[in-house]
């Protein structure tokens, strides 16, 4: 039959579908054509998703912290500041609050939830706009676990499969699990653990509802609902999470009337940071150990031997002294100028309560009278007295604070209207702010503090301040050590069989070098000789005259395997000059090896890190105490009593005022360019190092009596406080012996000259001195005789 007949016998057929059937045969064609199009559609968004087989196993990146001997926490390092929580430790109102902000029905549906979608559509289209969304938690989990921010239909297709694969493979708490330590909550942190610590500075068993409230407010848009940028945002959506806490059955009215009206208190944003130095040492020796990916991803638990209290004080102690020392050196002047025109309309407002006395801020000059000037800092003016800014009259114009200054005949002349100075809040009255002429010190130091018995190091400054200059000083810098290197000489010489009491020449004397034009001829600091002076007097008053003939006796290898022994690693000059610290040595360097010393001539190596844990809580290290003996203890103790007669009445008089049965030793570089004090409780070695990173002189007269041991005094002073108050222990094989200090033989019975020495068994003298003759008579000999030489006496 031809087509057309046959095309004319069935449409008859057709004419009598009713509509109905019709409309069912378009919509299932319709329908077929939609589920097509949808299928076609998922397959090619979920070509690319990723495979979810490994994510019951996901490690989030996870934050390594840092703690101090007492568990406080004083550095983190991480790419997102997360803190991994189990389910268990989080507190129920938290859940809760979460579930009833984010997701109501987490509970009921796959994954994705179809009614919620069908709501929000609903809202937004009746509202005019995107007031609600329907992203459930698991599918905000798999936005961020697997997804980039983007906003298109492709990625929110993407995030709905992924949502309803996940609900296949995790359970309903997993998934909570997960989101709760994923998502990001502002001010760096991720996860709520991380986010009670940021917040709070609780952990989450503390959190009560008004906080859980807060934190479960934030993942919709921490920068929005932020407390420090937007606080009336933020306490609005708090009042509406409680809400929904209410709606949803969680709290009743009472508990929801009782958390609106609880205030809540947040710690400051940027909080000051403890030991920045100290931790940057850990980081380091971490990232050599474990590698990046483990110190910043890994959330490694790090226990440290350092003690915040001491930390603090070292802190306060190093920038106080070098603020002092600064202030000798000199005025710089202005920091910067501004037009006194434009400031002169300006009119004082009421005293700013923020400003707290010792803020060192920067202020300008708005007008000088015939006894003050006044200064506006932030709104505020505010009253300088010329009294405050005297130091000031020393005004430098060079590097060098030894020439490079003249001295202003008035003050009104140092500072002028437009002139931009810093300014520290001296005094807060009602009606004035009253402040001092300041400047940031151009100087540097460190201190570094360690435990001699163990090794610990407790406290370490390397630097003025760290976002200055992250150079660790206490650490990685090498400065000549100066006179603070001759107790390793004198100790030396204690361990070749020396005693205190025995004579060294301290006479003028000159060395030839390598090149024939040139001499060296070195000299005491008072330009003086002391003719023949025993090696307790020569180690007192640090008299490099003795010192460099005590060197050429017993051996320049001697002192250098000597202080090899005691710690010292960094390279020495081969060459007399040894004797008066011309190697440079780092400060840890030298309080380790003056910790060997206080330890009785155990050593002990300085570490940092007490302990490391995995985020498992595995261990996978912990420091090994392996102490040993590397000197003898008789002549530790040797050493250590008389540097104790360096604090009594030698340079380092000044640390009297601790009243503290202290060892120690000032030490000076050529022209002042670096200062030094090494000194040492039984239980506490502590030394301070000042100078400039690049070698200039420090000023006149700025030894290390004068700028380093002031510092270690009010470091001291506080951290010895803590710590019981012991003497040096006596050995047993320790004799004492009045001897002659003519001679250093046995003084006779009937000598009023004799002093009480400390001679280690076998070294005590066993001759008596010679009668006295006349004293002019010592100093025409070049050589003693033979018997006194060989027991107590070194030789020109």
């Amino acid at each position: 039959m031809p087509f057309n007949d046959r095309f004319l016998e069935l449409t008859p057929r057709f004419r009598r579908l009713s509509w109905w059937q019709i409309t069912l045969l378009v919509l299932t064609v319709v329908a077929c054509l939609i589920g097509g199009s949808l299928a076609g559609t998922l397959w090619y968004v979920s070509q690319d998703l990723p495979t979810l087989e490994s994510l019951p196993q996901h490690q989030p990146n996870l934050v390594s912290r840092v703690y101090a001997d007492d568990r406080r926490v004083v550095g983190q390092f991480f790419v997102e500041r997360r803190i991994l929580a189990p389910l268990s430790d989080v507190p129920q109102s938290l859940i809760q609050a979460v579930i009833a902000v984010e997701d109501a029905r987490f509970f009921d549906h796959p994954g994705m939830d179809f009614i919620g979608i069908m709501r929000a559509i609903w809202t937004n289209l009746r509202r005019g706009g995107k007031v609600e969304g329907a992203s459930t938690i698991t599918q905000q989990l798999a936005r961020s676990l697997f997804l980039t921010p983007e906003r298109t239909y492709g990625r929110k297709f993407r995030e709905l499969i992924l949502a309803y694969k996940m609900e296949l493979i995790l359970t309903k708490e997993e998934i909570l699990e997960m989101y709760l330590n994923q998502i990001y909550f502002g001010q760096g942190a991720y996860g709520v653990a991380a986010a009670a610590l940021t917040y709070f500075g609780k952990q989450l068993s503390e959190l009560n509802l008004a906080e859980a409230g807060f934190l479960a407010g934030l993942p919709k848009s921490p920068n929005s609902y932020s407390p420090y940028r937007n606080p009336d945002r933020a306490r609005r959506r708090q009042e509406h999470v409680l809400g929904r806490l209410q709606q949803a059955g969680f709290i009743t009215p009472e508990e929801h009337q009782e958390a609106l009206d609880q205030p809540l208190s947040f710690l400051e944003p940027a909080s000051e940071k403890v030991a920045p130095y100290f931790v940057e040492h850990v980081r380091q020796r971490l990232m050599s150990m474990y590698g990046e990916t483990m110190v910043y991803k890994g959330g490694l638990e790090v226990l440290t031997t350092l003690n915040v209290d001491m930390q603090i004080v070292a802190e306060q102690a190093l920038r106080k002294g070098l603020h002092e020392l600064d202030k000798r050196q000199g005025w710089r002047g202005p920091i910067g100028k501004e037009d006194p025109a434009a400031l002169a309309g300006l009119t004082a407002i009421e005293t700013d309560k923020a400003l707290e006395v010792g803020d060192i801020l920067q202020g300008v000059v708005t007008q000088v009278a015939r006894t003050h000037a006044t200064v506006r800092v932030r709104s505020i003016e505010g009253r300088l007295d010329f009294e405050d800014m005297a130091w000031a009259r020393r005004r430098l114009h060079g590097p060098d604070p030894s020439k490079d200054y003249t001295v202003l005949a008035s003050l009104r002349d140092l500072v002028h209207p437009g002139d931009v100075i810093e300014v520290a809040v001296k005094r807060v009255d009602p009606e004035m702010v009253h402040f001092r002429l300041e400047q940031t010190p151009a100087v540097e130091g460190a201190l570094v503090a360690i435990d001699p018995r163990t090794g610990e190091i407790r406290a370490m400054v390397g630097g003025y301040d760290f976002e200055r200059s992250e150079y660790n000083r206490a650490v990685v810098a090498r400065r000549q050590a100066g006179s603070a290197f001759k107790p390793i000489v004198y100790a030396t010489a204690l361990n070749e069989g020396l005693s205190p009491a025995t004579l060294v020449a301290d006479a003028p004397v000159v060395y030839e070098q390598e090149d024939p034009d040139k001499t060296w001829k070195p000299e005491n600091y008072e330009q003086r000789f002391f003719g023949y002076i025993s090696l307790r007097e020569a180690l007192i008053h640090s008299r490099n005259l003795a010192t460099v003939r005590l060197v050429e006796r017993i051996g320049i290898p001697s002192v250098i395997e000597f202080a090899h022994t005691l710690g010292i690693a960094s390279p020495l000059n081969k060459d007399l000059s040894l004797a008066l610290g011309s190697s440079s040595v780092s400060l840890l360097e030298l309080v380790s090896s003056y910790g060997v010393l206080a330890n009785q001539g155990v050593r002990v190596e300085p570490y940092s890190i007490a302990m490391v844990k995995d985020a498992g809580g595995d261990l996978l290290e912990q420091h090994s105490f392996e102490p040993r003996t590397v000197v003898a203890r008789e002549t530790a103790y040797l050493i250590t009593n008389m540097l104790e007669d360096v604090i009594q009445r030698g340079t380092g008089q000044r640390a009297n005022v601790i009243n503290r049965t202290i060892a120690g030793k000032t030490g000076t570089t050529n022209n002042f360019t670096d200062a030094w004090f090494i000194g040492y409780t039984p239980n506490l070695a502590v030394g301070v190092w000042v100078g400039f990173d690049h070698v200039r002189s420090l000023g006149e007269t700025e030894s290390g009596a004068h700028a380093a041991l002031p510092i270690w005094i009010d470091f001291m002073r506080e951290a010895l406080a803590q710590l019981p108050d012991r003497p040096f222990e006596i050995p047993e094989n320790i004799l004492f012996a009045r001897v002659d200090p003519r001679t250093g033989l046995l003084a006779s019975g009937q000598s009023d000259q004799g002093t009480v020495e400390i001679f280690a068994r076998g070294t005590e003298p066993t001759r008596p001195a010679p009668p006295r003759t006349d004293p002019a008579a010592f100093y025409k000999v070049d050589v003693m005789p033979d018997d006194s030489v060989n027991q107590s006496m070194s030789v020109e």
